[in-house]
């Protein structure tokens, strides 16, 4: 027993100081561009606060338990309209960047130069992360106002991913073909929480918001794109990272069963005794984050299932 556990203790310790010694490594290839900038230098703030998110995931629903729900409203309306604009803001910087750098849609390895438009792109995809890290108060605006239903798997597998999955982009490849499913993303989330910052507004808005499904289509089909895009550069042998290409393909495909398991649940699958429910933002509709439509909530405070909601 004293030797099998000593040796599980070599494996362990080889395992760790190959571990270490591999990221010491990955350190002399990543983009010394990017390595003074926040956040950047270090692994350690973007695990740190995703550690938090998965905390408050656990804390956050039993200090509510027995609490009455937050309406936030006004905090939601200016919350969506401004990664409205962030959204926006990344999306033009990408296109507008990427245009003058003549880059290939098709194929586009990275430039680690200093030209002032790699560096905007570059820049764009750095505040593409931190909005991701933003986005972690989507689960946080759920959990403080009791929508507990609404912080599904795929809800919280996408936040999670994104923001730690994106800061090793961020530090390996902030350009090249980087750009072109931060663009796409980006730009659906203009839609997204455009969405969300109209539904905030209260149920008068429902009757404009017809077109919720067809946000998830919109994300279904770009994961496809992002397949086949990746796809193609390996096939062409485009001068992209390859671990990269084959890392997106993986993570869209896990991004595809799981948007397809939850387009079925809440669109073609007809319940027995529910009726389809009112947009509720950053809640009921089902658009790109996992979140369902099977709840009816006036998003004004005016009525609630369980007693009155807490005002901001």
């Amino acid at each position: 027993l004293i030797t099998s556990n000593g040796r599980a203790m070599e494996v362990v310790t080889h395992l760790v100081n190959d571990t270490v010694e591999f990221y010491k490594w990955s350190l002399t290839i990543a983009d010394k561009r990017v390595e003074n900038w926040p956040m950047m230098s270090s692994p350690s703030p973007t695990l740190a606060i995703s550690c938090l998110y998965l905390i408050f995931l656990w804390a956050g629903p039993k200090y509510m338990q027995d609490r009455q729900p937050f309406t936030l409203r006004k905090t939601l309306i200016v919350y969506n309209f401004s990664m409205v604009v962030l959204n926006f803001y990344i999306a033009k910087e990408l296109l507008l960047a990427s245009r003058a750098a003549g880059y290939s849609y098709l194929c586009q390895p990275v430039n680690y130069s200093n030209d002032v438009n790699e560096v905007r792109i570059a820049s764009a995809l750095w505040w593409y992360y931190i909005s991701k890290g933003v986005e972690f108060l989507d689960t946080a605006f759920f959990i403080l106002r009791k929508k507990f239903n609404q912080v599904s798997f795929l809800h919280v597998y996408h936040h999670c991913t994104m923001f730690i999955l994106w800061w090793i982009g961020i530090k390996w490849v902030p350009g090249g073909q980087s750009f072109f499913g931060a663009t796409i993303n980006s730009s659906i989330h203009v839609l997204m929480y455009g969405y969300y910052g109209l539904a905030a507004l209260g149920p008068h808005m429902q009757k404009y918001l017809w077109w919720k499904k067809y946000l998830t289509i919109i994300q279904m089909i770009q994961f496809h794109v992002t397949i086949g895009h990746a796809g193609y550069s390996l096939y062409t042998g485009c001068p992209f990272p390859c671990w990269m290409q084959w890392a997106l393909i993986g993570y869209a495909v896990t991004f595809i069963i799981l948007f397809a398991n939850f387009y079925y649940h809440a669109y073609r699958r007809k319940p027995s005794s529910h009726k389809g429910g009112k947009p509720v933002a950053n809640g009921t509709s089902a658009v790109t984050n996992g979140h369902s439509n099977m709840e009816e909530v006036e998003e004004n405070g005016k009525r609630q299932k369980k007693g009155r909601a807490k005002r901001e």
